[in-house]
């Protein structure tokens, strides 16, 4: 599919979305957690991507950010398009304004990430209020949803609590501080 400069396509819940790249705070936010998440995760067997398209029945999904093994070519999907959803540790969405963006990150993103049982999504949201972290763990594949959801202001640290990138910090670094 060709697209204009400046978007990409995702298949979520069976329609393909096409969708603008972010914002410059959007950029920031993820430049910002890719950077931490480098250091964090170091020289191992863990590291963070961006642009990595995650492959999950025949549905395909870019999130903002991911963490899966180092050695992507040996988790690779058959057709050799991204990282089969199974060897991702981690995703991260920032969210992106207007109704529908919004609806994709909030909700479809969210139920389409517990169906292929991604242990961890992280929702950075501009748009919540004055802005929130949310985390979610524990998904339910059977029921498209998750165990335990943690939602805080901007300014309030979230620790991830599983997996490569288990005790990394999300705060003001990565969100910038708290807003009124």
């Amino acid at each position: 599919m060709e697209l204009p400069e400046g978007y990409r396509a995702e298949i979520i819940e069976g329609a393909i979305e096409v969708s603008p790249t972010g914002r410059l705070s959007h950029a920031q936010i993820i430049n910002r957690l890719r950077n931490g998440l480098v250091r964090f995760l170091g020289e191992g067997e863990y590291a963070a991507f961006q642009d990595t398209n995650v492959i999950h029945q025949r549905t395909a999904w870019v999130p903002d950010l991911l963490i899966a093994p180092e050695d992507m070519e040996s988790h690779a999907d058959e057709e050799g398009l991204g990282l089969v959803a199974s060897a991702v540790s981690l995703v991260v969405e920032v969210a992106s304004p207007g109704n529908r963006n919004l609806e994709r990150d909030r909700l479809r993103k969210r139920r389409e990430y517990a169906r292929a049982g991604i242990p961890v999504y992280v929702l950075i949201d501009d748009y919540d209020g004055q802005g929130a972290v949310t985390l979610f763990t524990g998904p339910r594949p059977d029921k498209a949803d998750w165990e335990d959801i943690h939602r805080v202001p901007y300014g309030t640290d979230v620790t991830i609590p599983e997996g490569p990138a288990k005790g990394f910090v999300i705060g003001e670094a990565v969100t910038g501080p708290k807003r009124s």
